[in-house]
């Protein structure tokens, strides 16, 4: 598994080359178009987390993997993701063209808080499918986007940052008002969101997080200095699922990326997702998948 991309991993990937100005006292940002994929082709990202943020336009097919979520696009989105969140992203042959920005935390520094919107929150909505008329505006505001970029204006950063919280709210108000109306940030919603921050920080399984530690629902109560019941009660208010079940899903998510795409043995992988016993892992993952996890790592 790999670790956390950084901002020059990024740059080797995509054209072998270094960050621009990637040291400025401004931070780290940068855009780029979509480039459409030949027919019969795909291109996957590796399920991880990147250690940068990223507002990506696409149109055409692409299946994104959040956490516990998986999401197929048709036709066209507007995706949001965060260091804080691991994903994977599939390109599909379909896909037509787009654009995606790329920035690190210090680019709003004294700017805004981005982690106090749902957009970037571990329980919040990350991709937002849009009609026609929605794209030709995400569009028109990605131009505006590029134009400023690449002009010499000596505030120039400050209009771009104007430009990703335009991108940001679109996105919000594209929501029917019966879901943002119980946006509030209320006492359940604070538990449950630092409740999956918490879960969220101990994957993907890689060279910086080697073992989950935090497992049953008294361990989150515990770290959290709530009842476990408070927990529970939270939980299911905001998000209709108890602890326990929410951790078996999330559990099973990180299970079945570890077999399918590590050289972990199902012995190593046990260990690493918090089991005392292998026994105790194979009959869990039974219990969730109704196959073993030899049988799923052969499929």
């Amino acid at each position: 598994m790999k670790k956390s991309e950084s901002l020059a991993a990024f740059y080797k990937r995509k054209n072998n080359s270094t960050p621009p100005n990637l040291y400025q006292d401004v931070g780290h940002f940068n855009l780029f178009p979509l480039e459409p994929l030949p027919k019969g082709k795909t291109r996957t990202l590796p399920y991880q987390r990147r250690d940068y943020y990223k507002i990506l336009l696409t149109i055409g097919g692409v299946n994104f993997h959040y956490a516990n979520q998986s999401t197929a696009i048709k036709k066209q989105a507007l995706v949001f993701s965060n260091p804080q969140i691991p994903y994977q992203c599939e390109h599909l042959d379909k896909i037509e063209g787009g654009y995606y920005c790329i920035f690190n935390h210090h680019f709003f520094q004294d700017f805004g808080n981005l982690n106090k919107y749902e957009v970037f929150q571990p329980n919040g909505n990350h991709v937002f499918e849009l009609t026609d008329e929605q794209t030709a505006a995400v569009d028109a505001i990605y131009k505006k986007m590029f134009t400023e970029f690449n002009s010499n204006y000596i505030h120039k950063h400050d209009v771009i940052r104007n430009h990703v919280f335009e991108l940001l709210h679109f996105a919000l108000k594209t929501q029917p008002s019966s879901h943002i109306h119980h946006q509030p940030i209320n006492a359940s919603r604070r538990i449950s969101t630092l409740f999956l921050e918490l879960l969220e920080r101990q994957f993907p399984i890689d060279e910086n997080h080697t073992k989950v530690k935090l497992r049953s629902a008294s361990d989150f109560a515990t770290q959290l200095n709530v009842h476990v019941n408070h927990l529970n009660r939270a939980l299911k208010e905001s998000i209709q699922k108890s602890t326990s079940q929410i951790i078996a899903e999330r559990i099973m998510k990180e299970a079945k990326n570890l077999l399918a795409n590590s050289y972990l043995n199902i012995s190593e992988i046990a260990y690493a997702l918090g089991f005392v016993e292998a026994t105790h892992f194979n009959n869990f993952f039974k219990k969730h998948a109704q196959l073993s996890p030899s049988k799923f790592r052969n499929l």
